[in-house]
């Protein structure tokens, strides 16, 4: 079977109407349960023989209601984008988001987008939350920010006090990351705010086999056989004392980690799971392969080789990096932990 490359830009402005859409050159996309938010670079043609591609009218309007031809003016940092990519006409929506810049030169315009992420770099009340989690902070975020979010949170991590001052959503979102290990991302076809333990979150899933549907791979396998981790992790309590938390194998690697005001619990889970996950058998590296099957981060990922059948596992879909080009389209895939059991 035959299979044409085919994709959909689709731009609005704030009041909901289209905007035309220049000459694609070139998409991509980075997707990651690791980074807060998912990234889309759209490169297009702005100049035709050396003069400037006009409006399909000749003429639009700027946000001033001042009157414009050159298409590159009509995008501006806020407007809403959406990219669906497939094959012979079947379209599957890959990012939706915000453009946050737009860059032009001799070599044309590319605009940089960013998901659900670029709303709440908005600045947030001051607020001392006491004897609070995750789950409260995270919908204080919404309802100051925009409560058209839902959120999605199975990792609901204690605090004694968490404190916000002169502090943005972003902010908020990377200290709860960085102390707790969490999962944070958008889903924007949903409108949703997701919160998990990491590699928690599961997806849908989809399957590959080296011999089949992946085109080349820099895959390593790691196994925990060899390897030793001490975990530690440090918070002051409500009386001014210092709660730790260490496990693992002594003599291993030392890593240390201070969190936020957090009771003895909440110490001690974040340390279990995060020494958990280093523990865990995983491949290092990627592979490239085709738009299909589609995949998301945090999809359960089938990975099976004729030639090592030892290795064939599930294994946790990480990251995702997809590009659009006239040469078609191609998805490099990054997988983390091995998950528990196999299937084929």
């Amino acid at each position: 079977m035959f299979l044409q490359m085919s994709h959909s830009v689709e731009i609005t402005d704030t009041a909901g109407r289209f905007i035309p859409i220049p000459p694609i050159i070139e998409i991509k996309i980075e997707e990651s349960t690791k980074n807060l938010a998912d990234f889309a670079t759209v490169k297009c043609a702005i100049f035709n023989y050396n003069n400037h591609i006009e409006t399909p009218s000749g003429k639009s309007f700027d946000n001033n209601g001042n009157s414009e031809n050159k298409l590159y003016k009509i995008y501006k940092r806020g407007q809403k984008i959406k990219i669906q990519l497939g094959y012979n006409g079947e379209l599957r929506p890959e990012f939706s988001g915000y453009i946050k810049e737009v860059k032009t030169d001799d070599d044309g315009m590319r605009l940089e987008c960013e998901d659900g992420l670029f709303l709440f770099r908005k600045s947030v009340p001051n607020k001392e939350l006491k004897k609070t989690d995750v789950k409260s902070i995270a919908n204080y975020l919404i309802k100051n920010i925009d409560p058209s979010f839902k959120l999605i949170c199975d990792y609901n991590i204690s605090y004694d006090k968490f404190t916000i001052y002169k502090a943005t959503g972003l902010d908020v979102l990377k200290k709860i990351q960085e102390e707790t290990g969490a999962d944070i991302f958008f889903d924007m076809e949903k409108q949703e705010l997701h919160i998990h333990g990491a590699y928690m979150y599961k997806g849908g899933e989809t399957f590959y086999s080296m011999q089949r549907n992946i085109e080349s791979s820099s895959l390593e396998y790691k196994t925990s056989e060899d390897r030793k981790v001490e975990m530690t992790i440090e918070s002051v309590g409500a009386d001014g004392k210092t709660i730790n938390y260490t496990t693992g194998t002594t003599g291993g690697e030392k890593i240390t980690k201070k969190v936020g005001r957090m009771s003895r619990e909440a110490v001690k889970t974040i340390a279990d799971i995060e020494y958990k996950n280093r523990m865990a058998d995983a491949f290092e590296g990627s592979f490239d392969t085709w738009l299909i099957p589609f995949v998301k981060p945090g999809y359960t990922i089938g990975i099976y080789d004729r030639d090592f059948p030892e290795k064939d596992s599930l294994y946790y879909c990480e990251a995702v990096s997809i590009s659009f080009n006239e040469s078609g389209g191609k998805r490099t895939i990054t997988p983390g932990i091995k998950l528990s059991g196999t299937k084929k």
